[in-house]
């Protein structure tokens, strides 16, 4: 099944990344498998980074390994450095992704450096990437907002996003990452970005930490982003800022869509079914507005 509108789905990486109780492997691939069932066609599964400083993806290697090659499917993974990369490739990886920050702050906070400085350090993963032949995602964090330096300039995201896509980056994802987001901030974000990266190479990353996700999406897409990455259930958050949710969830960006007749290729009962599921699995409460919705007038249908 194809669509006008490709989805990213984040929830296994992004979104379990920092759940404070371990989960179990085979649990994370029992959501991968429902999350393929329900359609979708590309999904952040892992990250090759140490375990000491994220220990809920100690596991990438056991992940790879239980995952079989598709030619219909993209398995994503997230590889800051060269060593990380090399790992990834050891394991079958085919597509992996790098991150920088717009902030300063932010990137020193989160990885130890300066943005330039981690941009100069994606040189040899690039290079390594290029000589094994595989595509490289570039993501931006606080792309609109740091949680230490309040706005970011559209600029200083647009020239983050330039630099990952003139080292070879074949798309590039902007990441609303503590969510204070809106629509004008978002278009604002996107203008700039637009003049550095073409339109079709960008992707949106929302955070629904005020309840703006959707709307971000709705924005993007008007002004003509055709990928979004998404969480299910609404999993995740950002570790380095207090208070911020989740990444906007999954059902909620197929409901906006599929609203507004554009086919994503998702059946978005399937998908609700997947995330009920992972948040019983994790204990924890189901963010998707849609699939609360959803879920209450099944039972009211008895």
């Amino acid at each position: 099944m194809g669509g006008d509108v490709r989805i990213v789905e984040v929830g296994p990486r992004d979104g379990l990344q920092n759940e404070p109780a371990p989960v179990g492997t085979a649990t994370k691939l029992e959501l991968v498998r429902r999350l393929v069932d329900a359609g979708l066609r590309e999904v952040e599964v892992t990250a090759f980074v140490s375990p000491k400083w994220v220990p809920q993806m100690a596991d990438h290697r056991e992940v790879m390994a239980a995952l079989a090659p598709r030619d219909d499917l993209v398995y994503h993974v997230l590889t800051p450095n060269l060593r990380g990369l090399q790992a990834a490739l050891a394991a079958g990886a085919r597509q992996v992704a790098v991150f920088a920050a717009a902030s300063e702050t932010f990137s020193r906070r989160n990885i130890n450096c300066s943005i330039d400085e981690s941009l100069a350090r994606f040189a040899p993963v690039m290079a390594e990437a290029a000589r094994a032949g595989i595509r490289v995602r570039g993501y931006v964090s606080c792309a609109v907002a740091c949680p230490y330096e309040g706005p970011v300039a559209p600029q200083a995201a647009a020239r983050v996003a330039r630099a990952l896509h003139e080292m070879g980056c074949h798309e590039v994802s902007l990441g609303d990452t503590i969510g204070t987001g809106t629509p004008g901030t978002v278009l604002r974000l996107l203008e700039a970005a637009a003049q550095a990266v073409p339109l079709a190479q960008l992707a949106g990353h929302f955070h629904d930490t005020y309840g703006m996700g959707v709307a971000n999406v709705l924005a993007a897409y008007q002004f003509g982003v055709r990928c979004f990455d998404a969480s299910v259930a609404g999993l995740g958050g950002c570790p380095y800022a207090r208070g911020a949710t989740g990444n906007v969830a999954t059902e909620d960006v197929v409901y906006l869509l599929e609203g507004l007749g554009v086919r994503t290729g998702i059946d978005l009962d399937a998908l609700v079914d997947a995330g009920d599921w992972i948040c019983r699995a994790l204990g924890r409460r189901n963010a998707s507005r849609t699939a609360t919705a959803l879920l209450a007038r099944r039972t009211a249908k008895g």
